[in-house]
């Protein structure tokens, strides 16, 4: 028997006018709100969820030696970094990038305006190699949409494969994911960190590989050292954003309704709006919020924490 109070749920879910809410546990669906039953099968922008799906092919690519490691300089695969006169960029990895931790001077939305700019460029690496540096890497995570499209283009490199392919032979396609659309650059480099568009059910496939350490139906996808590596607490973010960052993973925990409280800790993919790839390992479980009706200057609010979790306190 489920421990969710589902009719509650469900009518909390529906006031927010939520675009859709599924809840697997224990690998089986406790939830699956729809807004409309036609959403069930429709495509939607995941946003920055793209962040986390990108990292996962980063981390197949290196389990079968096509990028060397977290470690590499990304100076191997862009060498004009090397002619800068900031010897601190000489240092950026593949790890930096993953963690958001580059050094570089960039402001994602508001005060510099780093991507919207990058966007309009006809060249977005290059972009986002040229901006300054504000730290050393591995000091700072300051949230950078430059290094998600950096890490495509080394996924595209290394594979010799647009990364939509890549993503088909090695994840999509053993997840069953038939359906999708991947915005590219102009480059026609697919966009690291966001303009992916997937089912709600292809979102709960991925959350699920990750509660099954990188298995799937029988099969290692990814290695369960990755997905170990890129959901842990590496780094805090800075404000406004809470938690801590993994490699292109949120980490967060909250807290049992025990006494003494209990520390659940969970990662997840967020996309603007409301979009959510949930992963709650100590339940056994995967939610997915997806939202369609945000308000641009209102933060999303995080119907997880507020209806579901919960539900796992007691």
């Amino acid at each position: 028997m489920s421990p969710f109070d589902l009719q509650s749920i469900e009518r909390s879910i529906a006031s927010h006018d939520l675009r859709s809410c599924l809840v697997l546990k224990q690998g089986q669906y406790v939830l699956e709100y729809y807004r409309e039953p036609e959403i069930t099968s429709q495509i939607h922008k995941i946003n920055s969820c793209t962040k986390s799906i990108l990292s996962a092919l980063i981390g197949i690519a290196i389990d079968q030696g096509k990028i060397q490691g977290t470690s590499t300089p990304i100076h191997h695969y862009y060498p004009e970094v090397l002619q800068d006169h900031d010897s601190r960029k000489h240092q950026i990895t593949i790890e930096h990038l993953l963690a958001m931790t580059s050094g570089w001077e960039w402001s994602e939305f508001g005060g510099i305006n780093s991507f919207p700019r990058m966007t309009k460029t006809a060249h977005w690496l290059q972009f986002a190699l040229e901006q300054p540096m504000a730290d050393v890497p591995g000091e700072r995570m300051v949230y950078n949409s430059g290094c998600s499209q950096l890490l495509a283009g080394i996924l595209m490199q290394t594979t010799g494969m647009p990364v939509s392919k890549f993503a088909e032979q090695h994840l999509f396609g053993p997840l069953g994911v038939e359906d999708y659309l991947w915005e590219v650059d102009p480059q026609g480099i697919h966009t690291g960190g966001f303009g992916l568009s997937l089912k709600p059910s292809d979102m709960v496939k991925f959350g699920q590989l990750f509660l099954q350490r990188g298995a799937w139906k029988g099969r290692q996808l990814l290695s369960s050292n990755w997905v170990q590596q890129s959901t842990q607490p590496r780094i805090q973010a800075n404000k406004p954003r809470e938690g801590f960052y993994g490699w292109h993973w949120w980490v967060s925990s909250f807290q049992t309704d025990e006494q003494p409280a209990q520390d659940v800790p969970y990662y997840f993919a967020l996309g603007f709006g409301g979009q959510y790839i949930i992963v709650v390992p100590s339940h056994d479980l995967v939610a997915v919020l997806t939202n369609d009706k945000h308000k641009k200057r209102k933060p999303p609010l995080d119907l997880f924490l507020q209806y579901i979790a919960p539900a796992l306190r007691k």
